[in-house]
């Protein structure tokens, strides 16, 4: 029974770290819907009001992620768009990796070790898929070659 419930431990530790670098280009537009929800039902807009605020203002900052990423032209500015989205993602990923490592390692220096290792590779993997964003809705070089 013990083994069981140790492979059972290791498979949810395994789908909550795929889904946190699955997830991890979503940890900025997250932050802005909770704190428009929050907001929101602050201002007395009430529980379905701020689930509405929320996911819009979510959307909204998710499609203007898209959209500059695609349609801005310097190297730069793309870039700027790319760092708003990867430093939340990078944060989520230092206390994702916090939460499972304090219960597995006694030495503080050690858990803010394995801490930003992770942060680093969470980082790392929402920088690719944003580049990701970019290549894929960028134009073809078929397109380029017509106009």
């Amino acid at each position: 029974m013990i083994i069981i419930t140790i492979l059972a431990s290791l498979a949810a530790i395994g789908l909550l770290c795929w889904l946190l670098f699955t997830l991890a280009v979503f940890a900025l537009p997250a932050f802005v819907g909770f704190t428009a929800g929050a907001w929101a039902h602050d201002t007395g807009a009430g529980f379905p009001g701020a689930i509405l605020v929320g996911a819009v203002a979510a959307a909204l900052t998710l499609a203007a992620g898209h959209l500059l990423i695609a349609f801005v032209r310097p190297m730069w500015l793309k870039l700027i768009v790319a760092i708003a989205f990867v430093a939340p993602a990078t944060i989520a990923g230092f206390h994702a990796t916090h939460g499972i490592v304090k219960h597995l390692m006694p030495s503080d220096a050690w858990q803010i070790t394995i801490s930003i290792i992770g942060a680093i590779a969470v980082g790392i993997t929402a920088f690719f898929r944003v580049a990701g964003m970019a290549t894929a809705s960028g134009p073809t070089g078929r397109d380029l070659a017509r106009a």
